[in-house]
């Protein structure tokens, strides 16, 4: 039960050494020693690429990937399905619609609305899977496929807005591939909050979800409300995706990955699990954004890409071990 710290500290190594060579790696390379010299004494050559574009760009990078890793730790612990996870049942795609749609019709709206934009377009996604899948909330695989195919709905309705207002599609092709290109100190406001309240809301209510592991009636009886929880719970991880779209657009399958690395490095517990997940979240959308950078090079793909090669075929995996159909 003590791995956690260790794991964390190992993990906490890794995200470090992703992040120097994030911060020295691109069209312009900056070695290690030049790299500590900037960071340290300033007075650089360097000082302007590095705090005027990667750094934002790495911090938020992080951000965004512990944004989703912990939202999809919520979404399966409250379902109970190791298949559930923001974006395989749609939060995210209702979150970009949203947010593209909301680009298009008012096209000199200021940013700060985005984050709330993209929050009502999570919450109605999510209230439209609980409809759909009411018969089969309890099926792992089958409540999977109602979010694979809502998100293919959305999808189809993003094209179709796309389609309406063809002058518009460069501003929303962020939203569309999830990318950290031109993010900057301005966007950082967008997630950092998000994360400083809910991540104690989540720690707050880690026993409680450890309780529904056991069943409604038996975490009922041990003095849960089961009903609330599951509200907190969702509403918590609704915030974090929806939070994670209005910054980098719909970045795939992160959400689902980092919360089973999670469990099999530290266990199902869902307190020791939090510091994992959000470590593992970082890692994978720094490594994800920085392979984007440097695999084609002067071409640079979106980190939703990466995140999706990596993802798909772990997807793959899990429903073709969870057979409930």
């Amino acid at each position: 039960m003590t791995r956690w710290l260790p794991t964390s500290v190992t993990l906490l190594m890794v995200l470090l050494v992703f992040a120097a060579w994030h911060l020295g790696f691109g069209a312009v390379k900056i070695s290690l020693p030049e790299l500590w010299q900037t960071l340290v004494h300033g007075q650089s050559d360097y000082e302007f690429i590095l705090y005027g574009y990667r750094m934002p760009r790495l911090f938020i990078a992080a951000l965004v990937g512990a944004a989703l890793a912990l939202s999809g730790l919520l979404v399966q612990g409250v379902v109970r399905n190791p298949l559930a996870s923001p974006d395989i049942l749609g939060v995210t795609g209702g979150a970009s619609l949203a947010v593209v749609g909301f680009s298009i019709v008012w096209t000199g709206a200021s940013v700060v609305w985005v984050p709330f934009v993209a929050l009502a377009g999570g919450f109605a996604s999510l209230g439209c899977l609980l409809w759909l899948a009411r018969p089969v909330l309890n099926q792992s695989a089958s409540l999977a496929l109602v979010g694979v195919a809502l998100s293919a709905l959305f999808a189809a309705a993003i094209d179709f807005l796309l389609t309406l207002y063809p002058l518009e599609i460069n501003s929303s092709l962020i939203w569309l591939t999830g990318s950290v290109w031109g993010r900057n100190w301005s966007h950082l406001p967008l997630i950092a909050p998000w994360l400083a309240v809910l991540i104690p809301v989540a720690a707050f209510i880690a026993y409680r979800l450890d309780l529904l592991d056991l069943g409604d009636e038996a975490a009922t009886s041990l003095g849960t409300r089961v009903g609330r929880l599951r509200l907190v719970a969702l509403v918590t991880a609704v915030a974090l995706a929806s939070a994670s779209v209005s910054v980098c657009g719909a970045i795939s399958f992160v959400g689902l990955v980092a919360p089973h690395m999670a469990r099999f490095l530290v266990g199902h517990r869902h307190l020791p699990l939090i510091p994992v997940c959000l470590l593992l979240g970082a890692i994978l959308m720094v490594s994800a954004d920085l392979f984007a950078r440097i695999l084609m090079p002067p071409i640079e793909l979106p980190a939703g890409i990466v995140t999706a090669f990596i993802g798909a075929p772990y997807f793959v995996f899990l429903i073709t071990r969870y057979k409930h159909w």
